[in-house]
């Protein structure tokens, strides 16, 4: 074969790689993690694949290869680039659950995010919009818009509660009494009937009762594997919701249930 002759289907795949290689160096520089399985889902790759992948970004000082995954190369931040929070590594469901909810958002509304990985993907697709203002208690969403986005984000006060993130206490409610949202985006542990709505965990449920008690627009993102599950902290009604973004993975009965009840079931 002369030394400069094509192979065919070479440079094809070697569009193919670049075009991965990319994908995977943007996904960690926003997550800041990653994890193989995730990848070879996301990008429909065998594992040896992404390994290659991984490799080839690691040898070119993308990113560092862990047991399962990758995390991005240095330090967590980069001047004007980053997050000093871990983001979630989100599943391809709660990415389609977070750009779902995201659509719901108009131009001019303002709109409370609670902490979360579903409303992480909802604030991740809102970095690119416009006349958008965010109330939230969420410090790694607060802050990947506030580094990402021109939206205007409001930060309630606090005090910090480390396992989510978030800001709790009596500062955060009252802040929430001086503010008002059209919509806010929740994140639960459960959604059952007739349990309704409830938290896996006792801190924060009681600053979203508030929101959902003040905000006239209660939309939930509950991924499938939060149907049909009791937290042991209520958060409210089912009538109190009026949409939930979820999956097409929910269960179907649930779902009936819910739209029998008025509630607006978006599934994705």
């Amino acid at each position: 074969m002369p030394r400069h002759a094509i192979v065919p289907g070479y440079r094809e795949a070697a569009v193919l790689a670049a075009e991965r290689r990319q994908l995977i160096t943007n996904l960690i520089r926003k997550q800041k993690v990653v994890r193989l399985r995730d990848l070879c889902d996301r990008l429909e790759a065998s594992e040896s694949t992404i390994r290659r992948d991984l490799q080839h970004l690691e040898e070119q000082g993308v990113l560092e290869r862990t047991y399962g995954g990758a995390t991005v190369r240095g330090p967590a931040t980069t001047p004007g680039e980053g997050t000093p929070f871990v983001s979630p590594v989100l599943s391809n469901e709660v990415e389609r659950i977070g750009r779902a909810a995201a659509d719901l958002i108009a131009e001019g509304e303002t709109v409370f995010l609670g902490p979360g990985t579903a409303v992480m993907a909802a604030a991740y697709a809102l970095a690119d919009r416009t006349g958008i203002t965010i109330v939230t208690n969420a410090l790694n969403v607060a802050y990947y818009l506030a580094v990402h986005s021109q939206l205007v984000v409001v930060v309630t006060g606090g005090q910090v509660e480390r396992e989510e993130t978030a800001l709790l206490g009596h500062l955060a409610e009252l802040a929430l009494e001086q503010l008002r949202a059209d919509r806010a985006l929740i994140g639960v542990g459960g959604i059952q009937v007739p349990d309704g709505l409830t938290a896996d965990r006792l801190p924060g449920s009681e600053l979203l009762r508030a929101v959902i008690g003040m905000v006239p627009q209660v939309t939930v993102v509950a991924p499938s594997s939060k149907w049909g599950h009791v937290g042991p902290a209520f958060l409210a009604p089912l009538e109190a919701v009026d949409t939930v973004v979820t999956s097409r993975d929910a269960p179907p009965a649930m779902v009936w249930d819910l739209t029998e009840l008025g509630i607006r079931i978006i599934q994705t």
